[in-house]
């Protein structure tokens, strides 16, 4: 059985830091797309940045753009998201993803397992 799942989450003030894992098993994903998606109160879910196998040329939205980075450890089969300069409207439930192919995607329909989701809370 395939599993996502995601930690790292949690309550800090505005312009500090995070990191989130998102932690895969019942199968390797050392060759597929992955990406990161969150989803506020009253929102849809939107995209926040995405990872090929490789780990060249990662894509983020722009709302987090050189705050955000993505990363993926294939070895340990685990992809994080390094948040700095953390913002009230960067609060949201994180989702990580991972799809069946390579490639980078940032629609979630292209996305074919999801995490749980873990809660980032910003504080002004």
């Amino acid at each position: 059985q395939v599993q996502l799942v995601e930690s790292g989450g949690g309550l800090v003030q505005a312009g500090a830091s995070l990191r989130l894992s998102c932690a895969a098993s019942g199968r390797t994903f050392s060759k597929n797309g992955m990406g990161w998606f969150r989803q506020a109160p009253g929102k849809e879910r939107e995209f926040v940045a995405a990872i090929n196998w490789s780990g060249v040329n990662p894509y983020y939205a722009d709302s987090v753009k050189d705050r955000f980075t993505i990363s993926r450890d294939n070895a340990k089969n685990t992809m994080y998201l390094q948040m700095n300069s953390l913002k009230p409207e960067d609060t949201a439930v994180y989702y990580c993803a991972a799809r069946f192919k390579g490639g980078l995607r940032t629609y979630s329909d292209e996305y074919d397992y999801w995490g749980q989701g873990t809660q980032v809370t910003v504080s002004s």
